[in-house]
């Protein structure tokens, strides 16, 4: 099962992998630079808030990366590389 802070942390990882902030990762994704930030990974109310999939298929196909290449990043495993 993938949690929450698994699919937040695998922004975090591509952002890295690609050497850009997460504001950076989110504007090269025609996406607002603010999507990424903490602060919006949960509602006003503490409730989980999740990337869409029309988030999730921005940022693959502004990075040409396969839904694979993003499911690799939600292992614990800090040594994920981006493989496209």
């Amino acid at each position: 099962m993938i949690t929450n802070s698994q699919a937040w942390h695998a922004f975090d990882k591509l952002a890295l992998i690609n050497n850009v902030s997460v504001s950076g990762l989110a504007r090269l994704s025609g996406l607002d630079a603010t999507t990424f930030n903490k602060s919006k990974r949960t509602f006003s109310s503490g409730k989980e808030r999740w990337p869409s999939m029309c988030t999730v298929a921005k940022v693959l196909n502004a990075l040409h990366m396969t839904m694979i290449d993003f499911a690799k990043l939600f292992s614990d495993d800090d040594k994920s590389q981006r493989t496209a």
